[in-house]
């Protein structure tokens, strides 16, 4: 389970490697049904990223991968080429997306955007280290 004081832990560090890196960032926390639980956008992140590091975190979440690794999977030829079209569009095929375990079992998943995707993949980890 993925409780609010978890969420607030897990975007506080993700926080910090965002404000470190010099980018400002969408974090988002959602629980194991893929629902959000926290969201926060720091000062000066683009609104256009609100929607994606929360669709980021479900896809994460519903598919128990980072998303950076669903991207891979997902190009034209490989296993899951077309994947972004289903669940109505909320699936990201890009960085930013990192499922949390607790005991080796998925329990939710943090979603991060506003910056490259290597950016986003590092906020990420850094607020998925916090869990």
């Amino acid at each position: 389970m993925v409780t609010l004081a978890d969420a607030r832990r897990i975007i506080a560090a993700a926080e910090v490697k965002a404000a470190e890196i010099g980018q400002p960032m969408n974090i988002a926390v959602a629980d194991a049904g893929g629902n959000l639980v926290s969201h926060v956008r720091m000062d000066g992140a683009w609104i256009g990223s609100i929607d994606i590091s929360i669709k980021k975190a479900f896809t994460s979440r519903a598919f128990d991968i980072a998303t950076k690794d669903l991207a891979e999977h997902s190009q034209s030829g490989n296993q899951f080429f077309g994947i972004h079209a289903s669940n109505d569009g909320r699936i990201m095929i890009f960085a930013g997306g990192i499922p949390l375990k607790k005991d080796g079992k998925v329990v939710g998943a943090i979603g991060v955007s506003g910056g490259s995707g290597e950016q986003d993949h590092a906020v990420a980890e850094a607020g998925a280290a916090a869990f």
